[in-house]
């Protein structure tokens, strides 16, 4: 296992994430984050003196009569919500052509965190491959989004497969009150459709599907070893054949084809991401349909 870094290079490292995702955050994410995940409710704030354009349904009419003179009711909203960022770390995400899966999706669940922050919801941290590897439970504020940052980018995996049974039963054991879970993976894992039924059942689940290029299109650069990055298994394929990369695009999108089948059955909601594209706008167009069936 390889050392903790300096300090200064994690704090470093971490504060490039958060300038890279503050447009985001700052901007419409936070805001439709806001609108599309609702609290328990409304409490109670304060009375104060009514201003014209106040809706008179607020009215509090014993304060009223007491000062004779009009006061409304302040409530606000009653959050109190939690934000489960379940992360793939096995050696599948470390693929990439341009930047890594995993580099890719560290942005996305950074953005997910900051805009939990600026909501004051709490966030909790479940890094898993065949196994749930690190959990940290939910808390707030800053200092606690930059330690589950800080774990995000360096910690180091005991295992190389994917299993994400072994996540799900676990978010569905320990997690009693309804929350939302985001699933941050490539999904190359053994079939899962039971224990995400069960979850999704309790919870509000969210998958965020990560994909390269380079799995789904093979370039002609003649005879290559292709290796399993969690098996370790090599193939001799001679990528020069059109009808084999014909057949491999092909193979690639009917098993992409079924998991998005599969996902749309059990009624789950998924963003689809590539490394090659700006990971804002397929999250961005999330958060825009989510909104729009919360309104109705």
């Amino acid at each position: 296992m390889q050392p903790m870094p300096p300090v200064k290079e994690v704090i470093k490292r971490v504060r490039r994430i958060e300038l890279k995702t503050r447009g985001l955050v700052e901007g419409p994410v936070s805001g439709e984050y806001h609108s599309i995940f609702k609290g328990r409710g409304i409490e109670f704030a304060e009375v104060r003196g009514y201003i014209p354009g106040d809706d008179v349904r607020a009215i509090d009419w014993n304060v009223t009569a007491r000062f004779n003179a009009p006061f409304v009711k302040e409530f606000i909203e009653e959050r109190d919500l939690t934000l489960f960022i379940v992360f793939d770390v096995s050696s599948s995400n470390e693929f990439g052509f341009q930047r890594s899966k995993k580099d890719v999706c560290c942005d996305i669940a950074a953005s997910l965190m900051f805009a939990a922050l600026r909501n004051n919801d709490k966030v909790a941290l479940c890094l898993f491959t065949s196994e749930v590897e690190k959990f940290i439970p939910p808390g707030k504020g800053k200092k606690h989004i930059l330690k589950l940052l800080r774990e995000l980018l360096y910690y180091e995996p005991k295992h190389k497969t994917t299993d994400i049974r072994t996540a799900l039963a676990y978010l569905h054991n320990i997690i009693k009150k309804r929350s939302i879970i985001f699933i941050i993976s490539d999904f190359l894992s053994p079939d899962f459709e039971l224990p995400l039924k069960q979850l999704k059942n309790k919870h509000d689940v969210i998958l965020v599907d990560i994909e390269d290029m380079r799995e789904a299109h093979i370039p002609d650069i003649g005879y290559v070893f292709l290796e399993d990055q969690e098996t370790g298994d090599q193939m001799l394929v001679d990528t020069s054949d059109p009808e084999f990369r014909e057949r491999y695009t092909a193979l690639v999108k009917d098993k992409r084809d079924d998991f998005l089948a599969r996902m749309k059955r059990i009624g789950v909601d998924i963003i689809q991401i590539n490394t090659v594209e700006p990971f804002h706008i397929p999250l961005q167009r999330f958060f825009k349909m989510r909104e729009r069936r919360v309104r109705g």
